[in-house]
């Protein structure tokens, strides 16, 4: 029997237009994508594995068992639960609730239930609904066990479950975090929680009410994660990465452990355990979850590199231009009133190439009183590319804007798909825009970054909450470029950040 595993399709919250330099990014036009019964659900199928590995991570039951399965899909996770605590030795009463909205797989959930060796019962309809409402009325079953894979899907600001999820407390724009949260405030103290869920909770403003509410809550035990996402999920064609996550109700919070495997094989499963100040730094608002895997180290937890941003006097911001709404302003570079739009395209191997020829996109927008707003003062910049293929071997890439290869003019145009930082809202120093670039290009920031963020978008929010060396630490790393004068090696790169700490 297969279980369904519920993807999250796209990286992006809604699409909003906002100041130039607020906190929201402006999102580019989605890509299509085509709708099924599945997808519209969040539907997708994985193996046997993934469950018996999740069902193995709770210690053997002890006296009565009320376990909770909210979007049981086919009933895998219940199933690999009950398997496994009875072939333990459990002999104790283990009741299991399970929970599922689609029509079509109840009939499976209900064959799949009745053979199990446990009081069984399936219970049909929207779980936030029934569960927001049991809470909020102090009454329902409370569960010593809960396993889940719950659905994945944006909810709208003005959506029921929304309404619901607001009722007793929980914020969030997905799906997933709504299942998850419920579940475990209806665990009875001491009650544990095994989820599988997208690693995207993990960090970023749109998950921090979740994750306060877990933190309020109870304890993180056990985090594993999926080396290679390709292969856990290479059915389900998942954008970012999955992980299982083990939690405790109404305990404090102690060491965590952290397992990696390459896949849902196990086979190379290795284990390491960590402070908890080294999963969410004690000094961090944001409360980003920090997921060591053996070989990222420490050294951005140096003094040295205690700085935000803001703390240097810098700030970044989504490239304003998004191409799609202005498609009547694009324009040839020597067309009349034509300043330069950048793409990411437009830097390769490090160095800034413009114009491109045979470029797809437009090397140019119009000067003029529809996309004034939209423009960025003339000058020196670095940027970020905000999103890499899972193939390319850095996550952050970034790139130092050389006015000197454009044409000169008053301002230039940057496209979404950069993340831009500049110095109130205007051009960077040189030596500080290629300091910033040679630390964001090291292997400290990747690996360090690879912490928190499981997917392949660098979000202007995640450059706000990196941590830097110094202003006066930043401008030494750009002179020290301007005298190589050339670009440096991965390995002088490295080398250099390990001397500032």
């Amino acid at each position: 029997m297969k279980s369904a595993i519920r993807v999250l399709y796209g990286f992006g919250m809604d699409s909003t237009d906002n100041d130039l330099f607020g906190d929201r990014e402006i999102v580019a036009e989605p890509e299509r994508k085509p709708k099924s019964k599945k997808s519209e659900l969040g539907q997708f199928f994985t193996g046997e594995r993934i469950a018996a590995f999740m069902a193995g991570l709770f210690p053997q039951p002890r006296g009565s068992v009320r376990l909770l399965d909210a979007g049981a899909g086919q009933g895998a996770l219940t199933k690999a639960f009950v398997e496994t605590a009875r072939s333990r030795g459990f002999k104790g009463r283990l009741e299991a609730h399970v929970f599922e909205k689609d029509e079509e797989v109840i009939p499976d959930l209900r064959t799949a239930v009745a053979g199990l060796d446990a009081d069984g019962k399936v219970f049909e309809g929207d779980f936030i609904e029934r569960a927001a409402t049991m809470i909020k009325l102090g009454r329902g079953d409370r569960y010593t066990h809960s396993i889940l894979n719950p659905p994945y899907g944006k909810i709208n600001t003005g959506s029921a479950h929304r309404g619901f999820l607001r009722t007793v407390g929980l914020e969030t724009v997905n799906l997933y975090p709504g299942f998850v949260g419920l579940a475990f405030e209806m665990l009875a103290d001491g009650g544990e929680l095994v989820a599988i869920i997208p690693r995207s909770f993990c960090n970023g403003p749109y998950y921090l009410p979740f994750r306060r509410w877990m933190f309020a809550r109870g304890a993180i035990l056990h985090i594993h994660l999926f080396e290679s996402r390709n292969k856990a999920f290479k059915s389900d064609g998942v954008l970012q990465e999955n992980i299982i996550i083990h939690m405790k109700r109404s305990v404090e919070q102690g060491d965590v452990k952290v397992t990696l495997s390459t896949d849902d094989t196990f086979e190379d499963l290795s284990e390491t355990t960590h402070p908890f100040g080294k999963i969410v730094y004690p000094d961090d608002p944001e409360a980003f979850i920090h997921i060591p895997t053996g070989d990222d180290g420490e050294l951005l937890s140096a003094p040295a590199f205690g700085h935000t941003l803001k703390d240097l006097g810098l700030a970044v911001a989504t490239g304003p231009v998004v191409d799609f709404r202005l498609r009547g302003d694009m324009c040839a570079p020597d067309d009349a009133d034509a300043v330069p739009l950048l793409y990411t395209s437009h830097f390769v191997d490090g160095e800034l190439v413009w114009p491109k020829e045979n470029f797809k996109k437009s090397n140019a927008i119009r000067r003029n009183a529809n996309t004034e707003k939209w423009m960025m003062p003339f000058g020196v910049y670095t940027i970020v590319k905000r999103f890499s293929s899972k193939e390319e071997r850095r996550r952050i890439v970034a790139n130092v804007v050389d006015p000197a290869r454009l044409p000169a003019n008053e301002v230039l145009g940057f496209e979404n798909h950069l993340n831009v930082i500049h110095k109130g809202k205007k051009p960077l120093p040189e030596d500080v825009a290629q300091g910033i670039a040679v630390f964001l290009n090291s292997t400290a920031v990747d690996r360090y970054f690879r912490r928190f963020n499981g997917h392949t978008q660098v979000n202007a929010t995640d450059l706000r909450t990196m941590r830097f060396p110094s202003i006066d630490a930043i401008r030494s790393l750009g002179t020290w470029v301007k005298e190589l004068g050339r670009r440096p090696t991965d390995d002088e790169i490295d080398r250099k950040i390990e001397s500032l700490a």
